[in-house]
């Protein structure tokens, strides 16, 4: 009986990722070929980034970007005053007002995924999803795109997600391919293990 809720779970979170998908990619192609027209690839990318890395940071600040309750306007007023104490770049200060009008912001980080592989295709790169307990740091990041580098011959670029039912350890997927050397995963399959015994 478990399993079986197990897998509806799995087809909800499928098809949750795909409706994600579907709403982020034109969003996201838009950004980019209006970033790519102005020449400022780089710093569109860097400016989603540390949207990335605040979403991940501040769990009040991704219950705002996903709150139904909210209005779009009154996100877009929130973020124009959060986005003016940084050094955002204007086009994502503008196209992040503009998904929160349009009642997107809970896509977001589909969206900032979807540029970030696009961006990596134009470069020739590959983009990895890598999901861990607690935030990176800069060395982290840095040792992990140079040993997927060395596996996979190519430079990578990162997509950082945060999770803390990890406990500790890393999923990383590069295309298709999971690399999952998570302890929750390797606890899950423990557990499995004794009950077999048992």
């Amino acid at each position: 009986m478990e399993r079986a809720g197990n897998q509806e779970g799995v087809a909800a979170l499928a098809a949750q990722n795909s409706v994600l998908t579907q709403i982020a990619r034109p969003y996201a192609s838009a950004l980019f070929d209006l970033a790519e027209s102005e020449n400022q690839l780089a710093s569109v990318e860097t400016s989603l980034s540390d949207v990335s890395r605040l979403i991940g940071e501040s769990a009040d600040f991704a219950r705002f970007l996903r709150s139904p309750v909210i209005a779009g306007d009154d996100k877009a007023k929130a973020l124009d005053a959060l986005l003016a104490k940084g050094q955002t770049n204007a086009l994502v200060a503008n196209f992040l007002k503009l998904i929160a009008r349009n009642g997107r912001l809970f896509a977001l980080d589909a969206i900032i995924v979807a540029f970030r592989e696009l961006a990596a295709k134009a470069r020739g790169e590959m983009t990895a999803d890598v999901t861990s307990a607690s935030p990176l740091s800069a060395a982290q990041v840095k040792s992990l795109a140079a040993t997927l580098k060395g596996k996979i011959g190519k430079t990578v670029t990162l997509n950082q997600f945060v999770d803390p039912s990890l406990i500790g350890g890393l999923q990383v997927k590069v295309g298709s391919q999971m690399i999952d050397s998570s302890l929750k995963t390797k606890l899950t399959a423990m557990k499995i293990a004794m009950k077999e015994v048992g």
